[in-house]
C-alpha cells in the first residue's frame, strides 16, 4: 500500500503564563491508503493536538513545526489558507468528539450536510441532497429524507454521531480523522458506531486515524497502533504485534490494567500504573515515563530516547532499556 500521510518530527507548543507547554514533542507516523491507524493514550498526552495540527485547526497562539507533514505528497505546512481549505473537507475530513457542539444548532441537518460538497464540487443542490440521503441511510439513520429538515437537538446522541460520520464522507475524502467519536455515547451505541466506522472505511477505501484512550476499541478496529505518552509516540506496531508482544513499559502497563474474563477474579483490585503524568511545561529531559517505571535506570535520565525498531521492521519503541532486553531475548 502507498503512504497517504507521512508525519516526521511534528511539534506543537503553546505559550502559557508558566512557560511553554510542549503538547506534542517530535512525533513520527505514517498512514497508508485504506488503513486504520489508532492513536491511543490517556487524556492530555497530545492526541487531539496532533489531529488539530493535521487539520490546520490549532489555536492561533500555537506554534506548529515539523520536518515533514506530507499528505499525498503535498506539504501541508507550506499551503496557504485557501489551499488548505481546498483539502480540508474535500480530501481530509474530521469526526469530532461531541456532535452537539460540532453541529450548528441554528441550521438544519440538510444545510450542514450539503454545505461542504456544494463548496468543493460542481454539483446541483438536488444531487447534494441525494448523496446526503444515501450516506445517512448507509450510516444507519432511519427516515433519512425527513431528517434533512430537522435540527441537531431533535436527534439522539447516537443519531447525531451518525450524521457526523455521513458528513465526513460527503466529499469522498481520502483520510478521515475521528477524535474519540464514541466517548459521549453509551456502551451499546459505542459498539454500533465502531462497527459502522469500520464497515464504511472498508467499503469506501478511506484511510482513518482513530483517536481513543480505550484499548478495547483499538483491539476491535485497528490495523496499526501508535501509543502516545506525554506528547510523544512511545510505541508503534501492528495491532496484532502490540497486543501479543508489547515492549514499552507504558504499553505493558496499559494492557495490564484491562480486566481479562476468566483470569481477573471478581472483586479483585484492578492493576494501575503508579504516579502521574509529568508536566510538559518548560524544559524536559530524559524519558518522560521514568518516574513511573520500575525498570528505569540512570540511562533514562540522561538523554531523550528515540524510536528504535525492535524487529528490524515497523515495531518501534522509545525505550533503550526494553529495546536492548527484547533484542537479547530474541
Amino acid at each position: 500500500m502507498s503512504v497517504l500521510l507521512d508525519v516526521k518530527n511534528l511539534q506543537v507548543d503553546l505559550p502559557t503564563a508558566n512557560g511553554m507547554l510542549h503538547a506534542v514533542r517530535g512525533i513520527d507516523f505514517q498512514v497508508n491508503r485504506g488503513e486504520m491507524l489508532c492513536i491511543v493514550g490517556e487524556s492530555g498526552c497530545g492526541k487531539s493536538m496532533t489531529s488539530m495540527a493535521l487539520m490546520g485547526l490549532l489555536p492561533k497562539r500555537a506554534q506548529c513545526t515539523a520536518e515533514r507533514m506530507a499528505f499525498d505528497g503535498t506539504d501541508l505546512l507550506t499551503l496557504s489558507k485557501k489551499e488548505r481549505n481546498q483539502i480540508r473537507g474535500m480530501r481530509m475530513s474530521m469526526i469530532f468528539q461531541e456532535p452537539m457542539t460540532s453541529l450548528n444548532p441554528s441550521y438544519t441537518l440538510g444545510n450542514q450536510l450539503c454545505e461542504g460538497i456544494l463548496k468543493h464540487k460542481k454539483i446541483s443542490r438536488s444531487e447534494a441532497r441525494e448523496r446526503a440521503i444515501y450516506l445517512l441511510e448507509r450510516a444507519g439513520v432511519p427516515y433519512a429524507a425527513e431528517r434533512l429538515e430537522q435540527y441537531p437537538h431533535q436527534l439522539s446522541g447516537g443519531l447525531r454521531q451518525r450524521v457526523m460520520i455521513a458528513m465526513a464522507l460527503m466529499c469522498e475524502p481520502d483520510l478521515i480523522i475521528a477524535d474519540e467519536p464514541t466517548t459521549a455515547l453509551d456502551v451499546t451505541i459505542q459498539a454500533q458506531i465502531l462497527r459502522l466506522i469500520r464497515e464504511l472505511q472498508q467499503e469506501f477505501g478511506t484511510a482513518v486515524i482513530f483517536i481513543t484512550h480505550d484499548l478495547g476499541v483499538v483491539a476491535r478496529i485497528a490495523d496499526w497502533v501508535a501509543v502516545m505518552y506525554a506528547g510523544q509516540v512511545v510505541e508503534t506496531a501492528s495491532a496484532r504485534q502490540l497486543f501479543s508482544s508489547p515492549v514499552h513499559p507504558y504499553t505493558q502497563g496499559l494492557l495490564n490494567c484491562i480486566p481479562v474474563p476468566g483470569r481477573t477474579a471478581p472483586g479483585s483490585h484492578l492493576q494501575a500504573i503508579p504516579g502521574v503524568v509529568p508536566s510538559l511545561v518548560g524544559e524536559l529531559q530524559g524519558c518522560a515515563f521514568r518516574n513511573r517505571c520500575d525498570r528505569a535506570s540512570t540511562e533514562c535520565t540522561r538523554s531523550q530516547p528515540q524510536l528504535i525498531s525492535v524487529d528490524g521492521g515497523q515495531h518501534q519503541v522509545r525505550c533503550p532499556v526494553m529495546t536492548q532486553q527484547w533484542q537479547e531475548a530474541v
